[in-house]
């Protein structure tokens, strides 16, 4: 039973590299788990189905959050911030590259929208960084950052909710940790993210890069060139809306009222004309769909792993032999979260599943409960980056792969999965013993 998880996992790793379709991958992994611990097809095409309820929320929040970011598109502001990068900062490959994580960590915690500005603010760009012969991986990782870092340390936004998520499933677990230690706690490995980037800007990709047409799969696309537009009385309107979406998220918790209230202010202020509402909502299920759904697969994944027990006996075999080794404790169950969480594509569902199994463990070994927060707050994360099945890694190749030359697994996935995890683990390792 123990070894469920590992074999199902690399099942998913292997056909995804193999460029199998994620969606196709992810099934193919959950039956293997579902079969290895004594399911049959049938039960185990159940769970999945059963389980994919426990995305839906974040499914409906992706697809108005893409109609959302389709009806900002409409209004041409972010032509003009695409102008105004190509004006600035052509020629300038590095500064391009870390505007880019820059406007990426905007959209988890001032303006909540995720990933679906990715689709509509990369394409554009996408002749500039082939002019420039920049390196397009590099641009994945510093999307990848901005849809992850700032939700680990920030608790405004995603972060607010990763933050309570964390809470939440401590105190149901028998652990007690103020929220404001949860901020410190997972400060230190943000900063293993940020020289993550570091590293792949300045280091790893910093050489010029020819993409190949084809690689990503699809046939060649033409993208348009960004057309020059002015601020206007639209685009004020369009930020107005955008506020009020993010104090509506803040305010109630809820990704999906946040976004209403934007989509609803851009008609009552006609900034999007009503009758483009059907057109709207088309498009931002176009852009965000597949995302969704394999977020919805990949929850009945880690519903058949939670359903058969599979995590736990993966944990307590683990750790059952390293007695009151607490640098070896930690470094298993970071170990185990970065599988978990690569199988399950989301650090969000991750984090209830293991903190009822970590914080037993942890309470036993004598870990503080803020080294507790480390260790949960930290393998939560791990794999997010990295995962074929991860919204983190979905987005940028979404955008970056518009015109066919991106490969979402070798171009996204294993770049984002070598410089966030690594350090990340190392990070997390460090402050779960210093804690």
């Amino acid at each position: 039973m123990e070894w469920v998880v590992v074999v199902s996992v690399l099942v998913m790793t292997i056909l995804s590299l193999l460029r199998v379709n994620v969606i196709v991958a992810i099934i193919a992994a959950a039956l293997t788990a579902g079969l290895m611990a004594g399911l049959n097809l049938n039960d185990s095409i159940k769970l999945l189905v059963e389980g994919m309820g426990d995305q839906s929320s974040t499914a409906l929040s992706y697809i108005l959050l893409g109609a959302f970011a389709v009806a900002i598109s409409y209004t041409g502001i972010t032509s003009v911030l695409v102008n105004y990068l190509i004006k600035v900062l052509t020629g300038k490959k590095t500064m391009m590259v870390l505007a880019i994580a820059g406007v990426a960590s905007l959209s988890q915690n001032l303006v909540p929208v995720h990933i679906a500005f990715i689709p509509i603010l990369i394409p554009p760009l996408l002749k500039l960084f082939d002019k420039m012969r920049m390196d397009r991986r590099a641009v994945a990782v510093a999307l990848t950052f901005g849809l992850k870092a700032p939700y680990i340390v920030i608790p405004y936004g995603f972060g607010a909710l990763f933050h309570e998520t964390i809470y939440n499933a401590m105190d149901q677990s028998g652990m007690v940790v103020p929220e404001n230690d949860i901020v410190l706690a997972m400060i230190i490995p943000g900063i293993g993210m940020i020289v993550g980037l570091l590293i792949a800007i300045f280091i790893t990709y910093r050489k010029e890069r020819d993409a190949v047409p084809g690689a990503g799969g699809s046939e060649l696309v033409a993208q348009e060139e960004p057309k020059e537009v002015k601020f206007n009385i639209k685009h004020a309107l369009t930020l107005v809306a955008i506020v009020a979406a993010l104090v509506v998220q803040i305010v109630t918790g809820e990704l999906i009222l946040g976004a209403l209230t934007g989509i609803i202010l851009m008609f009552a202020f006609i900034v999007v004309p009503f009758r483009n509402g059907d057109k709207v909502v088309t498009e931002g299920i176009s852009m965000m769909g597949t995302i969704a759904f394999v977020m919805l697969v990949a929850s009945g994944f880690g519903n058949i792993l939670k359903s058969t027990g599979s995590v736990e006996a993966l944990v307590e075999v683990s750790s059952g032999f390293l007695g009151d080794n607490k640098p070896m404790i930690a470094f298993i169950l970071l170990l185990v979260g970065l599988v978990i969480t690569i199988g399950i594509g989301s650090s969000f569902s991750t984090v209830p599943i293991i903190a009822a199994i970590f914080v037993p463990i942890c309470i036993t070994a004598g870990f503080t409960p803020l080294a507790t927060t480390v260790l949960i707050g930290t393998a939560g994360a791990l794999g997010d980056a990295g995962s074929p099945a991860s919204d983190s890694t979905l987005g940028p190749t979404s955008g970056l792969n518009a015109d066919g030359k991106h490969n979402h697994i070798w171009d996204t996935c294993v770049p984002t999965f070598i410089h966030f995890n690594i350090p990340l683990f190392l990070f997390g390792w460090i402050g779960a013993i210093i804690f």
